[in-house]
């Protein structure tokens, strides 16, 4: 009885697809693997057999090969770990595949090198073109001081410079770019943002949060040729990582119109969730879009809502002051001031079905959001809404409880953990740190985790991520036993975070996440079995081969490019 449940799902796909033929086939079936399924039924197997772009078999080698035919495309995996393509909850995609083309600042470990690469970025841009990216991180510098205009407006005369601090909560212009956005010492800080002035009052060129958008204003947008660029360099980058999915976070219309265009080409080679900024939530809800909309390759219908800024930046909204500033408790986003424009967003998003994501770090600001999620569910009652808090990083004791309560998903980042604890405690103490980055808090409480990278603000590789997860070792080497080692996960959790729990955040957990039959056949052949290696060696893996709905879309030894029709996304 047991074979006869197994096989009945290939034999459902075969009876609609194949009945003309008298002997059923697969497409693809991939053999004498190590395969982690995390599926609880069936948790380990030795094959898997594809049909179209959907899993028919799970189970033994001899179990799958009565599925073999002459078309049937076979791959030895030998005796390699095969596991669910990954599905990065939190991602920038359009600005990452950007990023791998602009000026590249976050390893630079000195204030020195960090001019060195804006000026020779410089001597390659025409006159009048904007230098952009960066993803700085000044804690690596001696001293760890915020940068300057006055750094690096000798070598950039012709060019105005935005570039951004890697958690994209501050950035700095240089004076040309601060004149084109009208910025002066007369110019008031806006709403939910900090322009960092000299002790003149004048811009040092350091904007935080919402003055940011003083000078994004006037920075051109990609057109639509830049853009398409974007986008098919995060997908190749994306497939050679072992990432099948991603749910990209406050993307633009302009964005998600380049998504459909790659996907009406077939060259989509990553499944997209899309979730446009919650000030947007009159469009969707005019044309009726649901969460979850669309097809398997393009989704849209979540919103992406901001309660604060970070802890890096300072502007991560806290109970309590900042240890190493006392008159600082962080900054809440304009989007929350007044809160009550924030609450009535997201109730009209809530009455139309879409799904609600909200960026919040410091404490204060997860329990305020909290709260906003507690007042739509007693208006509005028993839908499946699976709320969303993004980073949730730092948590008040009280609030795990109602974090479970309500059934809020933690989409969270873990690589942000190791980066941090390298600085994390001396800006808010002992206490607050030992509930940062939470996630074996988070699981014995019951709530649902999916985890993600923040790319491009993380590195988007997957590996990084569990090792994060596994050793919770600080890049700085202070910490091989792990930062607050007590929230370390197991390799199985951070997997089942990683790609069923990650489905689970963006309502697709019935069609991927595991390798299940009938499920979308995402799969992702690795160097190493990262569940007996040592967890060091975790980040050191590498992506044998990515398959997305049953076609390899990535193999460094054939390096095929691959193009997926229309009719099959």
């Amino acid at each position: 009885m047991e074979r006869i449940r197994q096989l009945f799902p290939f034999i459902f796909f075969i009876s609609l697809s194949m009945s003309a033929q008298s002997k059923p086939a697969a497409d693809l079936i991939i053999n004498n693997a190590k395969i982690w399924t995390v599926d609880d039924a069936r948790p380990r197997a030795q094959a898997v057999a594809v049909l179209g772009d959907r899993i028919i078999a799970v189970g033994s080698s001899a179990d799958v090969a009565i599925l073999r035919g002459p078309d049937t495309r076979v791959i030895d995996a030998g005796g390699k770990l095969l596991l669910p393509g990954f599905n990065d909850a939190h991602v920038h995609f359009v600005s990452g595949g950007s990023q791998l083309d602009n000026v590249q600042l976050n390893d630079a470990t000195s204030v020195e090198e960090f001019v060195r690469r804006i000026a020779e970025q410089a001597k390659k841009t025409p006159k009048g073109e904007w230098i952009l990216g960066g993803d700085w991180d000044e804690t690596k510098w001696n001293p760890p001081t915020l940068p300057t205009k006055d750094l690096i407006d000798a070598v950039t005369p012709d060019n105005p410079v935005f570039v951004s601090r890697y958690d994209g909560h501050s950035a700095l212009a240089n004076s040309v770019a601060l004149r084109l956005a009208g910025i002066t010492a007369q110019t008031p800080d806006p709403v939910g943002g900090t322009i960092v002035r000299d002790a003149q009052g004048n811009p040092t060129g350091d904007l935080k949060d919402a003055a940011e958008e003083l000078v994004g204003k006037v920075v051109p947008p990609l057109s639509r040729e830049q853009r398409l660029r974007a986008v098919r360099r995060a997908l190749e980058y994306a497939s050679s990582l072992g990432v099948t999915s991603v749910q990209t976070m406050d993307p633009g219309y302009a964005d998600i119109a380049a998504f459909a265009e790659l996907w009406q080409s077939g060259e989509l080679t990553t499944r997209i969730y899309a979730a446009p900024l919650i000030t947007q939530v009159d469009d969707q809800v005019k044309i009726g879009i649901r969460h979850a909309f669309g097809g398997p390759y393009l989704r849209i219908g979540a919103l992406k809502a901001f309660a604060d800024g970070s802890l890096g930046s300072r502007t991560a909204y806290f109970f309590e002051p900042f240890s190493d500033q006392p008159d600082n408790r962080g900054l809440l986003s304009n989007e929350m001031q007044p809160l009550s424009l924030m609450r009535d967003r997201m109730m009209a998003a809530d009455a139309a079905g879409l799904q609600i994501c909200t960026h919040a770090i410091g404490d204060q600001a997860i329990s305020i959001v909290l709260d906003l999620y507690t007042d739509v569910v007693k208006a509005h009652h028993g839908a499946e809404r699976r709320f969303r808090i993004e980073h949730a990083q730092h948590m008040a004791a009280k609030d795990f409880d109602r974090f479970a309560q309500l059934d809020v998903i933690a989409s969270v980042q873990p690589y942000h953990a190791i980066d941090d604890g390298r600085w994390a405690e001396p800006r808010i103490g002992h206490d607050r740190a030992s509930r940062t980055y939470p996630f074996r808090t988070f699981l014995n409480h019951g709530v649902h985790l999916a985890f993600g990278t923040d790319w491009d603000v993380a590195p988007l590789n997957p590996m990084l991520t569990i090792y994060a997860a596994v050793t919770r070792a600080t890049l700085d080497g202070k910490n091989p036993n792990g930062w607050f080692p007590e929230q370390k996960l197991t390799v199985a959790e951070a997997v089942r975070a990683y790609t069923l729990g990650s489905a689970y955040a963006e309502f697709q957990d019935k069609e991927k996440g595991s390798i299940t039959p009938g499920k979308l056949a995402d799969m992702v052949v690795l160097s190493d079995d990262i569940f007996s290696i040592d967890a060091v060696k975790i980040r050191d893996t590498k992506v044998l081969k990515t398959i997305v709905g049953g076609k390899v879309v990535f193999d460094p030894v054939r390096r095929a490019t691959v193009r997926i029709p229309a009719s099959k996304q």
